[in-house]
């Protein structure tokens, strides 16, 4: 069986029934969005608008594009890129490339048009389908990339060079293309999130699309009456991969549009959603909104909301303490996984295991864990190693690139460069990735440590903590702090909180600024790095 299979039996068996929601509560129907528009949507013209379609609507949607693809010569092996926004197409899109026998290739909306290019020709792209939010990187590079290569548009107002999605499958049958797939087909190349440098392109076949399907099933018991609520986007294995549960289970799903806490309470309230996955900067968002009165949950209808789950980076113990004073009967969970493990669910907490929230879990279903030394040995119980995968989820390889396969997939074991520990009960906990570790004064730091002690002062939005050169030390642990708004906050009100810590493990620089995010909520370590790291070359210079 194969994801194909399970939409075309929710288009017999559900045909009428919703599928997809598409919401976008801050259009300014006067103006184009730009992509930021969606991140960061501050206009006060709320039009707004809410779309929809069928699970039969889908299928057909899917077929069309698959017939259309396969009239331009895209069939098995081949390779098509999709460069949009969370919209009422992509899924469509991407199960009518999957329906041809050729492999998806999502790609980031943040990309700049020299990363778009680097991606399609790293994954040997043969089309990029796009939307209107892309329209000038793409022109940027359109000489170059449209070179044995389909660029199709997906909007109004067609760019002239590229071919518009709209009459490319206006004529095009709606039945199903006939092409026969099976679990050993390769499916889909994901590109890692880059923020440990380029992106690498990750090659899965469909079993480990169908193998997510299951594991977030059996993790959050998604049935045919659940509705979730997709905010992150869905190039991520992420969102895709959670969203499997309402494929699976056949129940709709809302596709939100801005990450504003009164965007996802409303969407809440008014799709009554019962499943919504969060990043740690929108929960804490919430969080704040609730606390400063300037939301109220008595303004909305969530008594349905049942769970709430968070992946993509660790979490700190009180949000989720603060966020069950509001909300005392959700159930949580949080997931762990990468895009070279298709995403969440290797590793999970378990809705039944609240009182482990810190830990990341157990061993996802059909998932092994352990966690190594550098000689590949498993370390005990409490000793911090490498946390390495198996099961049906792990990557084939990393897409024309043998030598980075090599270092990370051993004897059937994804080796992933977390470092983690776990306790007497079996529960592991993420220390922190192995190229963040800190080493200062011969001393090992794992900054997601100390950035949960920091998470802790109640003046603090966010923090990242990262090693800068230190000529006596090798490094020092260096906290980059954002205040909460209508706060004030000095560098000895954070260090007087820091007293608390162990007095290796206490942040020896603090820098008051923005903490950069990548789309998944992932800190960008490697910005701030560069950022920080030529600051104190410039100031050794000026001093020396």
């Amino acid at each position: 069986m194969t994801i194909i299979d399970l939409l075309e039996k929710n288009s017999r068996e559900l045909g009428n029934e919703i599928a997809l929601v598409e919401i976008n509560p801050a259009f300014d129907g006067n103006r184009r969005m730009t992509w930021r528009d969606y991140e960061l949507v501050q206009s006060t013209v709320r039009t707004g608008y809410r779309r929809e379609i069928s699970w039969m609507v889908f299928n057909e949607k899917a077929n069309r594009f698959a017939n259309a693809l396969m009239d331009c010569g895209i069939g098995k092996g081949d390779k098509v890129a999709i460069l949009l926004m969370n919209c009422l197409e992509w899924l469509p899109i991407y199960f009518g490339i999957l329906k041809t026998g050729a492999m998806a290739v999502p790609l980031n909306f943040r990309y700049s048009s020299d990363e778009i290019k680097y991606c399609l020709d790293l994954a040997e792209a043969d089309m990029l389908v796009f939307g209107e939010e892309f329209i000038g990187r793409v022109e940027e590079i359109a000489d170059d990339v449209s070179v044995n290569r389909l660029l199709v548009y997906v909007g109004d107002g067609c760019p002239s060079f590229a071919e518009s999605y709209m009459n490319l499958t206006a004529d095009c049958a709606s039945g199903n293309p006939g092409v026969y797939i099976n679990e050993d087909d390769y499916a889909a190349i994901y590109f890692s999130s880059g923020t440990t440098g380029f992106p690498k392109a990750i090659l899965h076949r469909h079993r480990a699309l169908i193998h997510s399907c299951r594991v977030e099933q059996k993790h959050h018991s998604q049935t045919h009456d659940d509705v979730f609520l997709c905010i992150p986007p869905l190039y991520h294995t992420g969102a895709k991969m959670h969203w499997f549960g309402s494929l699976i289970s056949g129940s709709k799903a809302v596709l939100l549009k801005g990450t504003q806490p009164e965007f996802i309470l409303d969407a809440v309230s008014k799709e009554k959603c019962t499943i919504v996955w969060l990043l740690v900067p929108w929960a804490q968002d919430i969080l704040n909104a609730l606390d400063s009165g300037r939301l109220k949950k008595e303004d909305y209808c969530l008594d349905q909301w049942r769970l709430m789950h968070i992946g993509a980076q660790p979490v700190p113990q009180s949000l989720i303490k603060h966020w069950m004073e509001y909300f005392p009967n959700h159930q949580y969970d949080t997931n762990y996984g990468l895009s070279e493990s298709i995403g969440p669910g290797a590793v999970h907490l378990g809705v039944e295991n609240i009182h482990k929230v810190g830990a990341i879990g157990v061993p996802g279903y059909g998932w092994e864990v352990k966690i190594v030394d550098e000689g590949g040995q498993p370390v005990k119980d409490g000793e911090v190693g490498e946390l390495c995968l198996k099961g049906a989820g792990v990557m084939d390889c990393y897409y024309n690139d043998e030598e980075a396969t090599a270092k990370v997939l051993k004897d059937g074991w994804l080796y992933t460069g977390d470092m983690a520990t776990r306790d007497e009960d079996g529960f592991i906990f993420l220390v922190d990735r192995k190229k963040d570790v800190i080493i200062t004064g011969g001393e090992n730091l794992y900054p997601v440590q100390i950035e949960d002690f920091i998470r802790g002062f109640h003046k603090v939005h966010d923090v990242a903590v990262i090693g800068l050169p230190d000529e006596r030390l090798g490094e020092i642990a260096t906290a980059i702090i954002k205040i909460k708004d209508g706060y004030t906050c000095t560098e000895e009100e954070i260090n007087d909180f820091c007293k608390q810590m162990p007095r290796y493990k206490r942040p020896r620089k603090i820098i008051f600024a923005d903490v950069p995010r990548n789309p998944t909520g992932k800190i960008e370590k490697p910005k701030l790095r560069k950022i920080y790291g030529a600051e104190n070359l410039v100031m050794e210079q000026n001093n020396g």
